[in-house]
């Protein structure tokens, strides 16, 4: 596919301060890197970005990783900001985008992009103003945006030659380097820290290849007796995001965390398991349901996710469902009618520059 070459390419400003090291600026950097394909200049302000130097190497044309700012650079804040999950760009920063909007009250398109999200708010606050009210830019306005999973959200991440990448993946030979038969059952591991899965590698037996993703979830088997010097278990080394894609592509049940892997692990149409990010009320309970909601799960898929996120009850302890063929060809086939609904969807990245055409 060869890169769009516009004459003027708007500048913008994603603003990414990282609290999961590799989904906060999994995201920011998907979403760069996928502006810059689609016309885009961009600047990433980071406050860590030190899992680029092994998510994505080799960078991204038209894309630049800045530190956290201290103040606005000589020319001034690009067309767009876009303050990502939440975090607030400095003051000196936003004393910048003020004075810019006294020559031009719509530019630039300031935008908090919000977390990903399934529940009911999202459809209702997707797009709503928020006047700031104090500050050196009190006065001007910024704009909720929700990814989300419906024609009223922002979408999905999903890069134009997303389709055609995957078509042209090989499957066998990225397990033939990987040590494994394209007949071999195969897991991969991208967790957090799930009290199950002690109990799940032992119900899923030795016929099973895990394989295992380097940091948490590396730590957690290693320190489960049963499974860490099995020999159906695989140690990943750090790998790009384009890796983390095949990787997902080449296996037949994944585990997942976090947003950016779910959004991945939709894309790659196979069985998934997503742990969800822990909330200490209990949020994420509520967060979890209305995500299987949309999913249209079946109910072997909603208790294998109960039991993963320790949401069900604690009377009522749930069973590791064998992974049979019958059971996997289920949850692909719920997991790819989903990924149809949203690939009719335009992307996230097309409706953010939709928006900031709109109002900008």
């Amino acid at each position: 596919m060869h890169e769009a070459r516009p004459a003027h390419r708007p500048v913008w400003d994603i603003f990414c301060q990282v609290i999961d090291n590799f989904g906060d600026i999994g995201v920011c950097w998907r979403l760069a890197a996928d502006l810059a394909q689609r016309g885009c200049q961009v600047r990433l302000w980071v406050d860590d970005a030190s899992a680029l130097a092994w998510m994505a190497p080799q960078g991204a044309p038209h894309v630049q990783v800045w530190p956290w700012p201290e103040a606005a650079p000589p020319d001034g804040p690009g067309d767009v900001v876009i303050e990502a999950f939440g975090c607030e760009i400095p003051p000196s920063f936003q004393q910048a985008i003020a004075g810019k909007a006294q020559d031009n009250p719509r530019s630039p398109v300031w935008i908090n992009l919000e977390y990903l999200s399934a529940q009911d708010y999202v459809e209702r606050c997707h797009r709503l103003p928020s006047r700031l009210m104090s500050g050196p830019a009190a006065g001007l306005t910024r704009w909720f945006f929700y990814p989300g999973f419906t024609d009223r959200t922002g979408g999905l991440l999903r890069e134009a030659a997303l389709a055609e990448r995957q078509a042209a993946f090989d499957r066998p030979a990225w397990r033939a380097r990987h040590g494994l038969q394209d007949s071999d059952l195969v897991f991969s591991l991208f967790c957090y820290e799930p009290a199950a899965f002690a109990q799940v590698f032992a119900a899923s037996g030795p016929g099973v290849q895990w394989l295992v993703t380097p940091g948490r979830a590396t730590a957690l088997v290693q320190s489960t007796p049963q499974a860490a010097g099995a020999a159906h278990v695989h140690y990943l080394p750090t790998g790009t995001q384009l890796q983390f894609d095949d990787m997902l592509w080449a296996c037949d049940l994944n585990f997942v965390r976090g947003e950016d892997s779910l959004v991945r692990a939709i894309w790659a149409g196979k069985p998934f398991i997503w742990q969800i990010y822990p909330q200490d009320d209990n949020a994420h309970h509520a967060k979890l349901a209305a995500f299987l909601d949309w999913l249209e799960a079946p109910a072997s898929l909603r208790e294998a996710h109960a039991l993963w996120n320790g949401t069900a009850p604690a009377d009522a302890p749930l069973p590791w469902p064998t992974p049979s063929p019958a059971l996997l060809a289920l949850w692909a086939t719920c997991v790819q009618a989903a990924r149809h609904r949203l690939q009719a969807q335009p992307s996230l990245t097309e409706q953010l520059m939709a928006f900031v055409g709109e109002k900008g």
